[in-house]
Parts: structure tokens; C-alpha cells; sequence
């Protein structure tokens, strides 16, 4: 499995709407929208480098309202205990 983080930059009004249909593209996994430098991200997981392409630049970049793209392909998965605890909030 291949993942990938994409980092997107968004017109400000189209925001929360491009959250929304990122997240019904075929290979994006999960999407956020986050402060600092860039809008939103896009986790995609699929199984080739094809596929990752095909999402990205078919799937994301061609949506209204994303103004540029910036994608991070991930080398290493930890163990899932690992990331649990990464985004745990604090909660006993």
C-alpha cells in the first residue's frame, strides 16, 4: 500500500466544500483542514505509483478552488499503537 500526504492550498471560500469532496475522490483516505502553511490534507492510500498520479493530478488538482498542490509520498508506516498514541488528545 502506498500513502501519500498531500498538502493543498485552497481559495478561502471554497474550504470547507473542498473538504467535502476530497474526501469522495477514489484513493483519498482521509482529508483535515488544518492552520499554518497550507488549507487542507488529503491522506491518499493506493496500491501503485500510477494510481497515486491519477488522484492527485485527475482527482485533486483538477476540483475548483485548489490553488496549488504539494505531495509528501510516505516511506515508512509505524505500528498503528504508535499512531493511536501520536493523535491521542490527552484522554485516559
Amino acid at each position: 500500500m502506498l500513502s501519500a500526504f498531500v498538502l493543498i492550498d485552497a481559495e478561502p471560500a471554497r474550504v470547507a466544500e473542498l473538504a467535502s469532496e476530497l474526501a469522495d475522490v477514489e484513493g483519498v483516505a482521509e482529508v483535515y483542514s488544518v492552520a499554518g502553511l497550507c488549507d487542507i490534507v488529503a491522506i491518499v492510500r493506493v496500491r501503485r505509483h500510477e494510481q497515486l498520479a491519477e488522484v492527485v493530478t485527475k482527482g485533486i488538482s483538477s476540483l475548483p478552488g485548489i490553488v496549488s498542490t504539494q505531495t509528501m509520498v510516505a516511506f515508512k508506516a509505524y505500528s498503528q499503537r504508535d499512531l493511536d498514541a501520536l493523535w491521542e488528545l490527552g484522554g485516559d
